[in-house]
């Protein structure tokens, strides 16, 4: 291990179980995990701890979120509107594991999907049977200027329920020829409603929070989208439509669950929508949604009935319970307990903030409710090794939104593209670049703190992260 200067800093804290924080230069340092540590990722945990509705939801509310449900899981047809291009025929097809509403599951459905109803699509090579689940996205256009958009992975072309339609695959081979493609794998969604309540004060308070221990370990962090200008008088215009705080996304790039769902259903599944009206791919021949008679009687029909796909699927989302933790697996309750100090003594809490807290809200079971996302949701610079080359709103090339880690304990795969399944890797790659050349990830002085603690620390930390 390189040496370096270290600075420790005393805290007052003696309940921290620490009597000092490590602060290491801003620059990566560190043996590669898998084969100089003897601490280990334990695993995935098993067990019912993700999938429910947020406890106390009205009768009726849990009457919208189950009708929610079957949709977020329901498998749309060409006729429903799938289509011309997209990656998968179901939300909960990226979103399954380890229960709807959650990331890639380990065996990966696009395989079986790419050629079913006789569908003559070419599997591309990064698609694979052991998962993950991947979106694609183009770096650059031919002509060199920046991309960043979805290039869906099917096509309907040779199904039976598309006759006539005749198109191209991207020309993936190219892409990954020239490495101009990046892969985005499907973010769990559970506990949202949640996150989509809590203020906009309460993000920007946590930002200043602390700001002598984050300037000291190279942490900055701000919202997106953070465009010149008022959208109100007084107040930063931190969306450029409404002047409020996104939040959604791997970039942070979506302020609500209702746009979220609707440019997943346009983008993932080819579904126009009452948010994304066009489609995607105009190609004559390659339009097959019906308008199917309506013959309901709305004096019958149920409150749920009413509303579309894109609101069902948020809705979905919005009444989504938190995943569950763990108090004793895996190591046990002492274990787990070091771990969580661990955890903060080292800095990770300074941007996987433990707790933030709703506002008040129509719906009381996400009224000035307590949020364990671990994340203060905010987009941070995570250097040239995480880097993607997109931009999405104002965050740049080499910034990510914070990813809450509640769940983290039944996760397989991490990191935007889902590049491992063991969470030593998954901290290795958060360090990377260096404040000589103006290219340092943000994680990099915590990630050396983290190398720097004894095996059964590492240990320690490593068993609280599969609590979650």
């Amino acid at each position: 291990m390189k040496r370096h200067n270290v600075t420790a800093l005393v805290l007052a804290s003696a309940a921290a179980g620490l009597p000092f924080l490590i602060i290491q230069s801003a620059s990566p340092a560190g043996p590669t995990p898998t084969t100089s540590f003897t601490a280990k990722d334990p695993g995935g945990r098993t067990g019912d701890y993700a999938g429910r509705p947020l406890p106390n939801l009205t009768p009726k509310q849990l009457e919208f979120f189950n009708a929610a449900k079957a949709e977020f899981i329901s498998v749309e047809s060409v006729s429903e509107g799938l289509g011309p291009r997209m990656n998968l025929d179901s939300c909960g097809g990226c979103h399954s594991y380890p229960a709807f509403g959650g990331s890639s599951p380990r065996l990966n459905p696009q395989v079986a999907f790419a050629t079913s109803y006789g569908a003559t699509n070419t599997l591309p090579p990064f698609i694979t049977a052991n998962g993950p689940v991947r979106e694609v996205r183009f770096v650059k256009n031919p002509d060199g200027s920046s991309d960043g958009g979805v290039h869906s992975l099917f096509t309907i072309t040779g199904r039976s329920d598309a006759t006539g339609c005749s198109l191209s695959q991207p020309d993936f081979a190219h892409a990954v020829a020239t490495n101009n493609l990046i892969f985005r794998i499907p973010t769990p969604v559970f506990g949202t409603g949640l996150i989509e309540q809590i203020p906009d004060s309460a993000l920007l308070a946590n930002q200043s929070s602390n700001s002598t221990t984050k300037q000291t370990l190279g942490i900055r962090g701000r919202i997106n989208i953070v465009l010149a200008g008022n959208a109100m008088s007084g107040q930063p215009n931190l969306n450029g439509n409404d002047g409020t705080a996104a939040r959604f996304g791997w970039k942070a790039q979506n302020k609500s669950l209702l746009l979220f769902s609707g440019e997943a259903y346009n983008v993932e599944m080819g579904i126009t929508n009452e948010l994304f009206q066009t489609e995607r791919d105009e190609t004559p021949g390659c339009q097959f949604a019906t308008t199917p008679n309506d013959t309901t009687n709305t004096e019958a029909a149920t409150p749920t009935d009413s509303m579309n796909g894109v609101e069902k699927f948020a809705m979905f989302m919005r009444f989504l319970a938190p995943p569950a933790s763990s108090p004793t697996t895996p190591g046990g309750a002492l274990s787990i307990t070091r771990g969580s100090n661990l955890f903060s003594m080292i800095g990770c809490s300074q941007c996987h903030t433990p707790t933030l807290v709703t506002g008040k809200s129509t719906v009381a079971a996400l009224s000035n409710q307590p949020v364990n996302l671990y994340s203060d949701l905010l987009i941070h610079d995570m250097g040239p090794g995480l880097a993607d080359g997109i931009s999405q709103g104002q965050a740049g090339p080499r910034e990510f939104r914070t990813a809450p880690l509640w769940g983290l304990g039944q996760r397989i795969f991490f990191l935007h593209d889902g590049r491992t399944s063991d969470l030593m890797v998954a901290i290795h790659e958060h360090q990377g670049g260096s404040t000589r050349t103006l290219d340092a990830s943000e994680a990099n002085a915590v990630v050396s703190n983290f190398y720097r603690l004894s095996e059964q620390d590492k240990q320690h930390l490593l068993n609280f992260l599969r609590s979650l």
